[in-house]
C-alpha cells in the first residue's frame, strides 16, 4: 500500500477565510480534534506565516506565541508546524516557535526567490527542527526556473521541498510537470500544496502524487485563502479509496468540520465569483477579502482588481497595490 503523509492547514491557510479571528482556545481545540483524528502534521498561526499580524495582512486576535503555547498544550502524537515567510517573519520569531516545540517550519518565499531562505532554512536545521523550502505562486515561473530554485533551497538544507499553487491556477498537467522535474532534480521528498479557485484542488493534489510527490496539503471544509484548499475529509476518503495509507480517519475529520469548523466560517467555501477570477488571472489567494474590502470602498468591481493585479503579476507582500488599483479603475 503507497503511504503518503497528509499535513493540514487549516489553522493557518485558514486563517484567511475567517480574517484571522481564531482565538487561541479555538485552535487548541480544533488541532486537539486533528490530533485524535491522525493528522501528524499540523500548521498554526497567522495566514501569512509568524510575524504576519499587522495592518498590511490583517491583525490576528492573538499573538503568535498564544497560538503556540495553546497548540503545544494539546498534542498528543501529532506535531506542529508553523510558516515562515522572510520579510514577514524573522529567526527571532522562529526562536519563540522554537520555546513551544515547533516540529517543523516551512519557509516560503516567490517561486524565483528561493535565496532569500537560506538563512532560515540553515537555522532551522541547527536548531533540530524539520525545515520545508516552500516555493509559492509557482505557476509565475516556467519548470526550468522552478527547478533552479528548488535544488538552491535543496542546497541550503530544506528536508522537503513543497511545489505551491498559492493562487489556484494550474491545471494538472502543469503541476505534472514541475512535481516530476523538481523530484528526478533532487533527492529530498517534495510535497504539493493546493488551492481550489478552479475547482482543481483534488485532481491537481491526485496529479501531484502521480508524479512523486509523497506528501500534500489539505484544511478540513477546505477553509482557506481564495476558493479555500483541498477538502482534506474528501481528500482522505479518496485516497483511501485509490489504496493510499494515511493514518487518518476520515469520519473524525467530517465529524470535527460538522462539529467545529462549520460554526467558525463566516461564509461557505464556495468558488466564488471573485475567487474563480483570482485562479483564472493568477492572482495571489490571500488577496481576495483585500479586493472585496476595495471593490466595495471604490465602488468597482472586486474581479476587475483581481484581473489587474493579475496582469502585473502581484505577488504576496503587494496588498497596498490593490487599493491604487481601485482608485484608478474608479476612475475610469
Amino acid at each position: 500500500m503507497k503511504h503518503v503523509r497528509l499535513v493540514d492547514t487549516t489553522l493557518r491557510d485558514g486563517m484567511h477565510a475567517v480574517s484571522h479571528t481564531l482565538t487561541a482556545g479555538q485552535m487548541a481545540v480544533i488541532a486537539k480534534g486533528l490530533d485524535d483524528a491522525g493528522v501528524t502534521t499540523i500548521e498554526i498561526g497567522h495566514g501569512d506565516g509568524i510575524g504576519g499580524s499587522s495592518r498590511q495582512y490583517g491583525f490576528s486576535r492573538e499573538t503568535d506565541e498564544a497560538y503556540f503555547k495553546a497548540v503545544s498544550r494539546v498534542l498528543t502524537n501529532a506535531k506542529w508546524c508553523t510558516l515562515l515567510i522572510p520579510g514577514i517573519g524573522t529567526i527571532e520569531d522562529l526562536k519563540v516557535a522554537l520555546e513551544y516545540g515547533v516540529g517543523t517550519v516551512r519557509v516560503a518565499t516567490h517561486v524565483t526567490e528561493a535565496d532569500v531562505s537560506e538563512q532560515h532554512i540553515k537555522f532551522a536545521k541547527q536548531a533540530g527542527i524539520e525545515a520545508i523550502g516552500f516555493l509559492m505562486m509557482s505557476h509565475m515561473a516556467p519548470v526550468k526556473k522552478v527547478v533552479e530554485q528548488a535544488k538552491l533551497m535543496a542546497s541550503y538544507g530544506a528536508d522537503i521541498i513543497y511545489i505551491t499553487d498559492s493562487a489556484g491556477a494550474m491545471t494538472p498537467d502543469e503541476i505534472k510537470a514541475r512535481i516530476s522535474s523538481v523530484k528526478s532534480a533532487v533527492d529530498q521528498p517534495v510535497g504539493f500544496h493546493a488551492h481550489n479557485n478552479l475547482g482543481l484542488a483534488i485532481g491537481n493534489t491526485l496529479a501531484a502524487l502521480e508524479a512523486g510527490a509523497s506528501l500534500v496539503d489539505g484544511t478540513v471544509r477546505g477553509l482557506g485563502a481564495g476558493a479555500g484548499n483541498s477538502q482534506l475529509e474528501v481528500l482522505t476518503a479518496v485516497l483511501d479509496k485509490m489504496g493510499y495509507e494515511t493514518g487518518v480517519n476520515f469520519y473524525k475529520l467530517m465529524d470535527l468540520g460538522q462539529e467545529l469548523i462549520d460554526p467558525i466560517m463566516h461564509r461557505p467555501q464556495i468558488i466564488s465569483n471573485e475567487a474563480l477570477a483570482i485562479g483564472y488571472a493568477g492572482a495571489y489567494g490571500s488577496f481576495l477579502l483585500h479586493a472585496r474590502r476595495a471593490a466595495e470602498r471604490f465602488d468597482v468591481d472586486a474581479r476587475d482588481i483581481l484581473l489587474e493585479m493579475g496582469k502585473r503579476k502581484a505577488v504576496g507582500g503587494q496588498e497596498d497595490l490593490i487599493i491604487d488599483v481601485a482608485i484608478e479603475l474608479s476612475k475610469r
